[in-house]
């Protein structure tokens, strides 16, 4: 039978006259490694607005903020989309396409059709949505390669966007379609609202539901899962089908900022979407992230973009930063596991 001794009960390490534990040296340095690593994309994000505060005093006023605000909204919507299947093993590089394509077929449908701009919305949003189902379909039932599935994927829809709008931009865009992305209260913009809606949304759904401990025990073992009852591929198709649905609310939430579809709209996301869950800690062989380290991530980019932006840092070694950023995640992520697992 266990000891009062054994189950802690017995004389504190702390307590005066007993003798010092020693493994309470080195613990405190190990507690304090873990802390940093779990939160390093918040000291990065705070080390970086302190920095760019004292380049330029412009970055630190209201207007800005709202600025960082409403572009990480798409960015945040598209990092939740990749997040899903990363947390599950997979990978998905079609999102960003999938969110330019979805939202000329809402607007081409207005433009030829007609009807309410909110119907053709939401079918724009549904075709995305499919395209993501299509893609777990082929992964799961097929067994093909996330990776090369989603790069041919893309390739089609990015080719599908460049047909559908004859190389031109979509601009005959209704009144309502484009009010979200320029409406606002009290001089706050409410685009924003959106995304903090869809993080409290994916928090809940990963943190509270069933479907949520799924995600992460396919994530973590998907034999393991397979064999304690969890059916593996229904949880990755809807790990696909909600990217596509998260990332066709971007695609209409970019439209409307932009008051515009462009021919390669969502091309540029690409790097940055992948790069913003990994960076706050969504691990990319599956089982390990949090909404809030998501939204780290989120903000580091876009900070990191705004701020090189107002400093008049020439905008192509802004794609060099964020290769970088990519790379450094990585190897946080690396030291991450080794240290939890020793």
């Amino acid at each position: 039978m266990t000891s009062a001794t054994e189950i802690g009960a017995g004389p504190s390490a702390d307590s005066p006259g007993s003798p010092a534990s020693p493994a309470q040296g080195p613990r405190q340095p190990r507690q304090l490694l873990a802390w940093v690593l779990r939160n390093v994309v918040w000291i990065w994000l705070v080390a970086l607005v302190l920095g760019f505060g004292l380049f330029s005093p412009f970055f630190l006023s209201v207007m800005n903020l709202q600025n960082i605000l409403v572009q990480a909204t798409v960015l945040g919507m598209l990092a939740l989309a990749v997040a899903l299947p990363l947390l599950v093993g997979e990978i998905d590089l079609s999102l960003p396409a999938n969110l330019g394509f979805s939202s000329a077929i809402g607007a081409w449908l207005y433009a030829s059709v007609g009807g309410p701009w909110w119907l053709t919305m939401l079918v724009g949003v549904a075709v995305a949505t499919l395209i993501g189902w299509f893609n777990g379909l082929c992964i799961t039932r097929l067994r093909m390669v996330s990776l090369i599935q989603t790069l041919a994927m893309m390739i089609v829809l990015q080719g599908a966007l460049l047909a559908l709008t004859q190389g031109k931009t979509i601009t005959n865009l209704d009144d309502g379609y484009i009010w979200i992305g320029s409406a606002s209260l009290d001089g706050w913009p409410l685009m924003p609202v959106i995304f903090v809606v869809a993080l409290l949304a994916m928090s809940v759904m990963l943190r509270r539901t069933v479907l949520g401990r799924s995600i992460y025990a396919v994530g973590g073992n998907a034999l393991a899962s397979h064999a304690a009852g969890i059916r593996v591929h229904r949880i990755k198709i809807i790990c696909y089908a909600l990217a596509g649905c998260i990332a066709g609310v971007a695609g209409y939430l970019l439209a409307s900022w932009q008051i515009a579809i462009t021919s390669n709209q969502g091309a540029s996301y690409l790097l940055y979407a992948i790069a913003a869950p990994i960076i706050g800690g969504v691990s990319v062989f599956g089982g390990r992230g949090s909404v809030p380290g998501i939204l780290g991530g989120v903000l580091l980019l876009t900070v990191i973009q705004v701020g090189l932006a107002i400093t008049n840092v020439p905008s192509f070694y802004v794609g060099m930063i964020g290769g970088v950023m990519i790379f450094i995640a990585v190897a946080i992520d690396a030291v991450r596991v080794r240290f939890f697992v020793q």
